[in-house]
């Protein structure tokens, strides 16, 4: 066997096309807009930045260390981008961060730690407005929180026992991170919602981006203020119930329709009209509204009867104002919410919200949008390349775009002053 050692090959060829498909779309003007000017001695530009984050993830890495430990050399005098070390990554994040903020419910004696970035929300909102994601006919919100267990200096303790964070995230069309709030472990879901909810509004129409037509988020979101809110701020909202604030209301249905659900499972739909929070209403002085609540149920597996219904009946609740949808067709859509949970499996296992690399609050909420703004963007480049090859689909996982497009050994070769790509194998599409 004769060993031939070329230093200037790269195993990670592939990222070539993602870069200059990024170029062609003039990406870096809204960095150089968005983000603090940097100095002119500067070696490297807020494009090398999250070029080189971006690369990190498309290039199978789950942390920033790994742009020093295996990237650096992979993509050495590459025309598209300049790599920095880790070191200076970190550091320029850390530029971006803003304070974090700190509340009190109205009876509670728990500090509340919340962290925003003004600067990264328009930034998230511009690049979505430009990669044509509001240009659908329909524009569907979903709000949710997750867990990013971590042990970093400030986390908090979270409902499930464990030190982490609980950022809000707000996704939009089913595909893409609109916005995201952090916040530490010990704050719920439940608590500041509303305040959550009106700044997502407001960045929204400060940006001249019309009412939202249809907004889900869960039991959390069961609250007077925030349906007040939803009412208003968009035209059709869908929001999970807690059986214990409703379950009153069940044995009034008298009605149930057969139907089978996203899971393939059987189950029976029924509804009428209610009209909640009549007493915070009256606390207000405010007029209370009538809404319709959409009932779902299907038999316990075990046959026990309920305290309550008094029947042997697994119930889930939708409260809603769409008055144009059938129930069936309220309980289907509001079922891809459960989209949220995939979209929370790709941020933290594909770009690295299990792995947050700072110490503070506000410093990893930097970090959490630049990733959501790299997953922003690998959405638009698997729908483009996998339009090119066929190898490819719309709906592949960063694993899988690594292995049939970005694992392609190549090397730039210069001639006659200009940079030629030389790859080592057959391409499957044409660049």
């Amino acid at each position: 066997m004769k060993v031939q050692n070329c230093n200037t090959i790269s195993a990670f060829g592939g990222i070539n096309f993602v870069y200059r498909y990024l170029e062609e779309g003039n990406l870096t003007h809204l960095f150089d807009k968005s983000f603090p000017q940097l100095a002119s001695q500067s070696i490297y530009s807020w494009k090398d930045i999250i070029y080189s984050i971006l690369s990190i993830y498309l290039c199978g890495g789950d942390c920033i260390e790994d742009l020093q430990l295996h990237l650096k050399t992979q993509l050495a005098k590459n025309p598209f981008v300049n790599l920095p070390s880790s070191d200076t990554v970190l550091k320029r994040l850390k530029e971006l961060s803003e304070e974090s903020n700190h509340c009190f419910t109205k009876r509670g004696i728990v500090e509340h730690t919340y962290n925003r970035n003004s600067r990264l929300e328009e930034l998230n909102v511009e690049l979505l407005k430009k990669l044509g994601a509001f240009s659908k006919d329909e524009i569907t919100l979903d709000y949710d929180n997750t867990i990013l267990f971590t042990e970093k200096r400030d986390s908090k303790m979270t409902y499930k026992r464990n030190h982490g964070y609980q950022p809000g995230v707000c996704t939009l069309n089913e595909e893409q991170v609109l916005y995201i709030e952090n916040r530490n472990g010990n704050s719920d879901a439940k608590s500041f919602q509303r305040d959550t909810l009106e700044r997502i509004f407001t960045l929204l129409k400060s940006k001249g981006i019309r009412k939202a037509d249809h907004f889900r988020a869960d039991a959390a979101s069961y609250q007077f203020d925030v349906i007040n809110l939803l009412k208003e701020e968009v035209n059709n909202f869908y929001i999970g119930c807690r059986n214990s604030y409703i379950e009153k209301y069940y044995p009034q249905i008298s009605k149930w329709e057969s139907i089978t659900d996203t899971a393939n499972e059987t189950i029976e739909i029924g509804e009428l009209t209610i009209n909640p929070f009549q007493q915070q209403a009256r606390r207000n002085r405010m007029a209370s509204q009538e809404y319709r609540l959409i009932v779902k149920r299907k038999p316990t597996s075990d046959g026990q009867l309920n305290l309550f219904t008094q029947d042997h009946y697994e119930y889930r609740a939708i409260l809603t104002n769409n008055k144009q949808w059938s129930a069936a067709e309220i309980a289907r859509f509001y079922n891809h919410r459960g989209n949220m949970e995939k979209q929370f499996d790709i941020l933290k296992n594909d770009f690295g919200w299990n792995c947050m690399p700072f110490s503070k609050l506000s410093q990893n909420t930097v970090f959490l949008y630049i990733t959501a703004i790299c997953r922003n963007l690998y959405h638009n480049i698997i729908r483009y390349f996998s339009e090119k090859t066929k190898s490819l689909k719309a709906n592949f996982r960063v694993k899988k775009f690594l292995f049939r497009f970005i694992i392609l050994p190549a090397k730039w070769i210069k001639r006659s002053r200009r940079n030629y790509l030389k790859v080592y194998g057959k391409l499957h599409f044409s660049p």
